[in-house]
C-alpha cells in the first residue's frame, strides 16, 4: 500500500543532521534542569512501569480537543477559556516528562523529537495567547488562536506517534524474548568459566544473556535492555540500594537493574528485564526463564 507523502517527508526527518545542534544544547538544558535522579526516574515513570509522557500527554490533548469543539457551540465561552487554560497548566508536567525522555534518545530518534517537542511548545504558547484573549473578552480571536493551536498540537502528536511505533522509542526492547528462547532448561557453561564478581555475556540460540556469579550463587537477565536495547553485559556492575543487591547499568544510556530480579532500579528503561531461573548440576549452569514471565 502507498503511503501517505507527509509521511515519507517526516521519515527523513531522522537524517537532518542540521538538528544535532539543537538537541545538544537542548540535552545540556535538560540535564541541568533535572539533575536529581529521583526527578528523572518519577518524570520516566519508573514508579509506574511505563512511560508517564505518553499517558500524562493526553490530558492537555483531550482539554484542548474539547475547547476545540465547544468552540462551534455559541454560549461556550466560559467553558473554553477554562480548558485552554487548564491545557496550558497540564502541557507543563507532560512535556517535562517528554524532555527526560527525549535526553536519552538515540541521535536518530532525538531529531525526530526535536521537532516534534517544537510543535508541542509551539502549540503550549499558541494556546496562552489564546486563553488571554478570552479572558480579556476577545474570543474571536482567542478561538482562532485556539484552532491554530490544536492544528499545531496534531501535527507535534502525529510526530510522537511517529517517534514511538516507527523509530520504537519507549517501547520493550525484551518483549520477544518469550518467543525466541525455547522453554526448559539451557546449559551456559561451567561455573568455573564464570569470573567470580564479573558481567559475562552468553548465548543461547539468538538470545543474548547477562550472567554474574557471586559465589555459589549465579544470576542471569536478557542482555539486551529493555529500553533502547543496549549490551547489558558491557555495562557496569553497581551495589544497588538495600534488597536489590548486585546491579548493572545499561552503557548506553545508565538505565539500572536488578541482577536477582530484573527489576529497574533507576531509569529511563521503566520495563524490567526477564529474568532467568539458574542452577547448577554437576558444576554445569543452567538457565530458564522465570515461570513467570511465561503467563
Amino acid at each position: 500500500m502507498k503511503t501517505f507523502t507527509v509521511l515519507d517527508q517526516v521519515a527523513r526527518l531522522e537524517d537532518q543532521e542540521w538538528l544535532d545542534p539543537i538537541a545538544g544544547a537542548t540535552r545540556n538544558i535538560v540535564g541541568a534542569l533535572f539533575r536529581p535522579q529521583w526527578l528523572r526516574d518519577l518524570l520516566h515513570g519508573v514508579p509506574i512501569g511505563h512511560p508517564l509522557h505518553p499517558l500524562a500527554a493526553q490530558i492537555p490533548l483531550g482539554l484542548w480537543a474539547g475547547a476545540a469543539g465547544l468552540d462551534i457551540v455559541p454560549g461556550t465561552e466560559k467553558a473554553t477559556t477554562l480548558l485552554a487554560g487548564a491545557g496550558v497548566l497540564s502541557a507543563l508536567p507532560a512535556a517535562s516528562a517528554g524532555l527526560v525522555d527525549w535526553a536519552q534518545l538515540d541521535t536518530k530518534q532525538s531529531r525526530t523529537g526535536v521537532v516534534h517537542a517544537a510543535c508541542v511548545v509551539t502549540a503550549t504558547g499558541i494556546y496562552a495567547l489564546s486563553f488571554l484573549q478570552r479572558a480579556r473578552g476577545r474570543h474571536a480571536s482567542g478561538k482562532l488562536l485556539g484552532f491554530a493551536g490544536f492544528s499545531v498540537v496534531l501535527a507535534g502528536a502525529f510526530l510522537g506517534g511517529h517517534l514511538s511505533y516507527r523509530q520504537t522509542a519507549g517501547v520493550n526492547h525484551t518483549r520477544d524474548i518469550e518467543d525466541t528462547l525455547p522453554k526448559g532448561w539451557h546449559s551456559l557453561g561451567r561455573a568455573d568459566d564464570l569470573p567470580n564478581g564479573e558481567l559475562q555475556q552468553r548465548q543461547v540460540g539468538d538470545v543474548r544473556l547477562v550472567v554474574l556469579r557471586t559465589g555459589s550463587r549465579v544470576d542471569a537477565l536478557s542482555g539486551v535492555c529493555s529500553h533502547l536495547g543496549g549490551p547489558l553485559a558491557e555495562g557496569a556492575l553497581l551495589v544497588g540500594p538495600a534488597g536489590t543487591g548486585a546491579c548493572v547499568e545499561c552503557p548506553w544510556h545508565k538505565s539500572v537493574f536488578s541482577m536477582r530480579t530484573g527489576d529497574v532500579v533507576h531509569g529511563p528503561a521503566t520495563t524490567p528485564q526477564p529474568c532467568l531461573e539458574t542452577m547448577v548440576q554437576d558444576g554445569e549452569v543452567f538457565a530458564r526463564l522465570a515461570s513467570a514471565n511465561w503467563d
